[in-house]
């Protein structure tokens, strides 16, 4: 069969979950869940497309998390979940797929053999969807609290995504609800089965699990940092001289001072000594076997490019970075005033919470190159978390 598209609908605000944005950009082992959904399908092999679904207003935030990911230019959704995703089959429309798989961005976790299973699973049926047993048992009650019957939990499945359809059927299903007047449908499987389609289901998986409340979140973060248990720390020291100049940059952060650092790049003692601890802590050479300042490309070059590509490097490892440590040693300029700065700029680099990220600075008491005004110097730790081999 021909090409297979996915919908990751992430256009809800997430307000059960807690916090200052919308669920899809809680972090959970370093990255976003919108992040995590995303990847999950961008790199599962015999999905063609994928399709982000999310609010208007998160648009350039979309855009940054997924620069390096292969996905579709996002869309706007609606204000339902049927709706969204009738928006991401709509985009999909000119590239006429055969298979469409939609997920919510709320699960995080959905596993290279579960979507697999969802594309196999629609090009037997056409329609089909990935469920799990109940093991409790289940009561119907009423309005008052009181239990009316027990449940025959063998006919009761607990519903997740990706589900899966043929295309042209489930978009057609799509209009016909809108055009009916039907907004009401929770899941794309309740649409399919309105418009007559057979739907039929496939083994789920117990990880694949929906994140809503701060207690999913906090178990979530438990597991993922169970499953990375190889802890490992790296240390990084640069040094640069002062030259002619107005200003120094100092993590990412411009300082006005009486001189500059002189340096083949922008001379970022801070961003340069975390560069090379995390490259430290995964073994991974240093900033100069990456980045040698022989090659002109780097010339003037900013520094968060060299902190970026080591943050990436631990991703592209499954790891994720649990805590980065800096000291600034230098007479002037005074850091202080810039220490948020200097952390928030460092903490986005690098993916984490601000509160991750630690900055200190301190004189060398009037010795040395530093305490003769000469130059900054920059000592760094990181430390990161991988899985076991």
């Amino acid at each position: 069969m021909g090409q297979v598209a996915a919908i990751v609908v992430a256009a809800g605000q997430g307000l059960r979950a807690g916090g200052k944005l919308p669920k899809q950009f809680r972090r959970i082992a370093g990255e976003t869940l919108l992040e995590h959904a995303l990847s999950a399908f961008a790199k599962a092999p015999g999905v063609d497309f994928v399709q982000p679904v999310i609010r208007k207003d998160d648009l350039v935030l979309v855009r940054t998390l997924t620069v390096g990911l292969n996905v579709l230019a996002p869309v706007s959704g609606g204000a339902t979940r049927q709706a969204s995703v009738r928006a991401g089959l709509e985009a999909l429309s000119s590239r006429a797929p055969d298979i469409v798989l939609v997920h919510d961005a709320a699960r995080p976790f959905a596993s290279a053999d579960l979507i697999a299973r969802a594309i196999d699973a629609a090009k037997k049926t056409g329609a089909a969807i990935p469920a799990l047993s109940v093991t409790d048992t289940v009561k119907r009650i009423n309005d008052a609290g009181v239990i009316e019957a027990t449940l025959d939990r063998n006919a009761i499945r607990l519903v997740q995504t990706p589900q899966a359809f043929a295309f042209p059927p489930l978009l057609e299903a799509h209009r016909r609800a809108v055009a009916q007047g039907r907004n009401d449908f929770t899941d794309d499987a309740a649409i399919a089965e309105w418009a007559g389609m057979t739907v039929s289901v496939f083994a789920g998986e117990p990880g694949n699990v929906k994140l809503t409340t701060p207690e999913d979140f906090a178990r979530a973060e438990a597991i993922q940092s169970a499953a990375l248990g190889d802890v490992r720390t790296g240390s990084g020291l640069d040094v640069h001289a002062f030259g002619p100049g107005d200003h120094v940059t100092l993590g990412g952060v411009r300082i006005p001072h009486s001189q500059m650092l002189t340096g083949h790049s922008d001379a970022d003692v801070a961003l340069h000594a975390l560069t090379d601890a995390i490259l430290g802590a995964l073994a991974d050479g240093d900033i100069g076997a990456h980045f040698p300042p022989s090659d002109p490309q780097w010339r003037g070059a900013s520094s968060d490019r060299f902190l970026v590509f080591a943050v990436e490097r631990v991703r592209a490892r499954r790891g994720r970075i649990a805590h980065l440590d800096l000291t600034i040693v230098c007479e002037a300029p005074r850091i202080g005033e810039h220490r948020d700065r200097m952390r928030a700029n460092i903490a986005n680099l690098a993916g984490i919470g601000i509160e991750r990220v630690g900055v200190k600075a301190t004189t060398s008491e009037k010795l040395g190159f530093t305490g003769r005004g000469e130059g900054i110097a920059a000592y760094a730790t990181a430390t990161i978390r991988l899985p076991w081999d």
